[in-house]
């Protein structure tokens, strides 16, 4: 999965450089395995998504990146993602004050699970305590683009405010800024469950093949 994923944003030459955040005690990346591909390692990750992405933002800062730069932040665990979709992204936000994100309207029925406690349960069954509205609900997908700046401010501030944010977007929300929704496509969707590597090798296998 992290090759296609590298391998995306090697094919944008535009780029002036990738940085791949892993965990310190980390033992099992072998960068041989990645050929020719261009992109630097920094073992600088953190406990939570929040943290690495800070850790990354200062690697960039020291390969001599501005708070004024564009910064793209990706899931590894989206390997479908293409050159199509990141050259889409940027070229609709490269004039933005702000930045944004590929997103996907969500298109099923939304129900939400009843429980006791109000915390998420991954049962194979569950009750349903509501159905909620899908109106105007888009699929948070990445990579997300803002200025490094602004992306470090907030997420510095979300840290100290002790707030959770569960994505790049969540944290420019937070402190008051609106950033703009691209659509991005199906198969840039994250692999979580078991039966997502199937079907990620069914997309994957097909983009080979094609």
């Amino acid at each position: 999965m992290l090759h296609y994923a590298l391998a995306a944003f090697d094919a944008c030459s535009e780029f002036a450089q990738t940085v791949l955040v892993l965990a310190p005690d980390d033992n099992h990346f072998d960068g041989r395995r990645f050929g020719t591909l261009r992109f630097a390692v920094r073992r600088c990750g953190g406990p939570s998504r929040h943290a690495s992405v800070l850790g990354g933002l200062q690697a960039l800062t020291e390969f001599g990146a501005q708070d004024s730069d564009w910064v793209l932040v990706h899931d590894a665990a989206r390997p479908g993602i293409t050159p199509e979709l990141i050259r889409t992204l940027v070229g609709a936000l490269r004039d933005d004050p702000v930045g944004g994100i590929l997103a996907l309207p969500v298109a099923d029925t939304l129900k939400r699970e009843q429980t006791a406690t109000g915390k998420r349960e991954l049962t194979a069954l569950a009750a349903i305590g509501a159905t909620e509205s899908r109106d105007g609900l888009w699929q948070a997908q990445t990579p997300q683009m803002f200025r490094l700046g602004m992306l470090r401010h907030a997420l510095e501030d979300a840290l100290a405010a002790g707030a959770e944010v569960t994505d790049e977007a969540s944290a420019i929300e937070r402190i008051g800024h609106a950033p703009k929704l691209v659509r991005g496509s199906l198969r840039n969707f994250k692999v979580t469950y078991p039966e997502d590597f199937a079907l990620a090798e069914a997309f994957l296998g097909t983009a080979r093949s094609a």
